[in-house]
């Protein structure tokens, strides 16, 4: 395995979505391309990257703020969705991750943490055939403070019923790690470069 886990006896794997089980960022982005270019809104890959892990909503809120547009944040959100749900067949896992997960299914609980709705969430795994491993989703409607807030890390280890501190998280972005710190939780940063690999 080349992701390398830290040391520790953790009882839960809390998971990332986009990025970290799903190579879906790339998708991602040609689906905001797609849907912002009708409204002339410029968001550089270089930021999108960056802003990996905020939810949607948040992301058109400060688009509009930084390019002084007034796109309509409801309607953008289910247009940018669709585009994304529109290219999942081509949707690939990342192995180093996948490998985690079939190691340890059925010995400890796992669930998804993302700043993605749950529609979202739910059309990677099942195209994946990873949704039956999950105990637990949070997605992005389940939590008012997105990453890197801790809120839904400590949501799903709630739900899992396993204390923070026994808890694995696997990230993509600084700002999920981040919000793993918060929590009170170990975690491993997925490369950027193993999506590519």
């Amino acid at each position: 395995m080349q992701l390398k886990l830290p040391p520790g006896d953790f009882r839960a794997y809390l998971f990332d979505c986009d990025g970290t089980i799903a190579d879906s960022m790339p998708l991602h982005y040609i689906a905001w391309k797609k849907a912002l270019a009708e409204w002339t809104c410029v968001y550089p890959e270089e930021l999108f990257y960056s802003w990996g892990g905020k939810p949607v909503r948040e992301i058109i809120a400060d688009l509009n703020k930084m390019q002084g547009l007034n796109m309509p944040i409801e309607a953008l959100a289910a247009r940018k969705e669709a585009l994304y749900l529109e290219q999942l067949p081509q949707l690939k896992g990342i192995p180093e991750v996948l490998e985690h997960i079939e190691a340890q299914h059925g010995r400890i609980p796992f669930a998804v943490v993302s700043g993605s709705r749950r529609e979202s969430v739910v059309g990677s795994l099942s195209v994946l055939n990873l949704l039956d491993k999950f105990d637990t989703i949070v997605a992005a409607e389940d939590y008012k403070n997105g990453k890197p807030a801790p809120d839904a890390f400590l949501l799903a280890a709630h739900r899992l019923g396993v204390a923070p501190k026994d808890c694995l998280v696997f990230e993509d972005t600084a700002l999920g790690i981040q919000a793993a710190t918060a929590a009170g939780m170990a975690s491993v940063m997925v490369p950027f470069i193993m999506h590519r690999s």
